[in-house]
């Protein structure tokens, strides 16, 4: 249920006016509306923690050069199943979707195509990107690296990123099955959406400070892992594979005393960190191994089945991975997108400033 506190505004107007903000700060054309369609499906999605309320934080990193919108983007090294992609700070969205468009390509050569990105820039939800391959009968893989936000299990200062993986593969009768998460408990800008609504967050969210539990989202400074020692432990073998990978260590600077962790602090050019974040995308050609239509019936009966075991106390329904999101973007298609005043606000102060005419239902 929609809060009245609320404002609704159809998806295309949303889209239309993101690619018109980023093209008023200088993206081309075509980028603006890559970067606006993959905070739209969030959005879409119900992952409004990962949609337009992130605009003007992308404005902010373009302001100070630190999100190029022209950025030098270069394959360093390549073989016919991998490659190497110098990102030069573009925005994530940009090179993100052009690495998964590469990867599916040598998957269809090799049966298999991995990317990795160094020094890209934030992505939205990494579900999007391997949601690319499952659309084209292919499996897929997203996942990325940042700086320094969470703490590590047993600890009560910061040491690890929370970083996201997310896995999608093709169905018949379904739309691809997704799992898209975070190795933190929740995600930063979950944090800050709460701070827009003005609602508490739950106490196993973060920390504040001092490294206590706190459910005031403007105290909380230190993401917290999900499962204990398992959202800790993957975080840190995730660094292993997307970061020290392409010899661009973002933990290690802060852990060595040489960089200072950035936390939830607001973004500056003070605490907006030069290498924000590296990344993996990867695509597996499915009909290379079996065939794909016998892969993606074997994928129903699995969500099928799954969903008529012996339902728990208190659950109606069985849930497969991306499906509470699928039946969202569907009902916010038809019915249009959520949006809390505080966002609306934000989003009118870079409206403003761009001459850019808000969409109806936020004027």
């Amino acid at each position: 249920m929609v809060s009245s506190s609320m404002s609704i505004v159809a998806p295309e107007a949303l889209k239309k006016f993101a690619t018109d903000i980023f093209t008023k700060a200088g993206l081309p054309a075509k980028d603006a509306e890559t970067v606006a369609s993959v905070m739209l499906w969030a959005n879409l999605r119900g992952v409004d923690s990962h949609g337009v309320q992130l605009i003007p934080w992308y404005v902010q990193g373009i302001d100070i050069g630190h999100m190029k919108v022209k950025p030098n983007i270069k394959v360093e090294k390549e073989t016919p199943a991998t490659m190497l992609i110098e990102a030069d700070h573009a925005l994530g969205a940009v090179v993100t979707v052009w690495a998964m468009n590469q990867a599916m390509e040598k998957a269809k050569k090799t049966g298999i195509g991995w990317a990795f990105i160094r020094h890209n820039n934030h992505q939205g939800a990494m579900g999007y990107y391997s949601q690319m391959a499952a659309e084209k009968g292919m499996a897929g893989i997203a996942t990325v690296c940042s700086v320094v936000n969470m703490v590590p299990f047993g600890a009560k200062a910061m040491g690890i990123s929370n970083s996201p993986i997310a896995i999608s593969v093709p169905a018949r009768r379904y739309p691809p099955m997704t799992l898209d998460m975070a190795t933190s408990v929740a995600a930063a800008s979950k944090i800050m959406l709460a701070k827009d609504k003005g609602i508490s967050i739950p106490p196993d969210w973060a920390f504040d400070a001092d490294g206590n539990p706190t459910t005031d989202p403007n105290k909380a400074a230190m993401l917290l892992p999900f499962g204990g020692a398992k959202g800790s432990g993957l975080s840190i073998m995730l660094e292993c594979l997307c970061s020290i990978m392409v010899n661009n260590p973002l933990l290690e600077p802060v852990l060595q005393g040489k960089k200072p962790p950035l936390g939830l602090k607001p973004f500056t050019p003070e605490t907006i960190p030069l290498h924000l974040q590296n990344s993996i995308v990867a695509a597996i050609d499915i009909s290379h191994f079996t065939d794909l239509e016998s892969y993606k019936e074997h994928i129903d009966n699995l969500i099928d089945g799954i969903k008529a075991l012996p339902k728990a106390k208190g659950f109606n329904e069985i849930f497969v991975p991306g499906e509470p999101e699928e039946r969202t973007y569907l009902e916010r298609s038809k019915k249009g997108i959520p949006m809390a005043a505080k966002t609306i606000a934000n989003l009118k102060r870079i409206a403003d400033r761009f001459g850019v005419s808000l969409p109806p239902g936020m004027s």
